[in-house]
């Protein structure tokens, strides 16, 4: 894992973080309690800060940044991902906001100022485009990104499955480099 400090920040973990020791931590990022990034995850706060909220998970090779303070982008943007959030495998989430209990799909791109309320359903290679506000209780897919149906109660249920499924996970990650047993189930 690296851990680096940037400018006289530097990223601030919680409690029970899992960071995989191929996934780069840059500058002003905090993580907040049982978050976990997976194998080759990026989150570069070096230009504005990434926030992501207690029990989300960033899996494998996504990109996470944020956009500068300049003149086409006054104050710049962060990046806030809320709690509960699942990110898949290979997505690029570029000075977005991202609600509690969301799930993005393997390989989603999701832009500068967009919004995804809380329990959004984003299929795989998606791309919301920037500025987009994807409201709560949506299947949303294409690219760029529609809005496809209600979710079922079957969907909000797994939504929060995933977050708990990717908890008890790292947990048993942390277990086995603490020299403990925990992956062999």
């Amino acid at each position: 894992m690296s851990v680096r400090s940037f400018t006289g920040f530097t990223p601030a973990l919680g409690h029970g973080v899992y960071l995989d020791e191929t996934a780069l931590v840059i500058g002003r990022v905090a993580l907040a309690d049982d978050v976990s990034l997976w194998p080759y995850v990026v989150a570069r706060g070096d230009v504005n800060c990434i926030e992501i909220g207690a029990r989300s998970n960033v899996q494998d090779g996504s990109v996470l940044h944020v956009t500068h303070d300049g003149p086409y982008s006054p104050g710049g943007l962060p990046l806030v991902i809320g709690e509960d959030v699942t990110v898949g495998h290979k997505c690029l989430l570029h000075a977005c906001t991202i609600g509690d209990r969301c799930l993005i799909g393997m390989g989603a791109i999701v832009m500068d100022g967009a919004v995804m309320e809380a329990d959004v359903l984003l299929g795989a290679g998606s791309l919301v485009s920037p500025g987009k506000q994807l409201t709560t209780g949506w299947l949303y897919h294409g690219n760029p990104a529609q809005q496809i149906r209600r979710l079922t109660a079957r969907e909000f249920e797994m939504l929060r499955y995933s977050a708990s499924h990717y908890v008890r996970l790292k947990n048993r990650y942390l277990q086995a480099r603490s020299g403990g047993l925990g992956l062999g189930k």
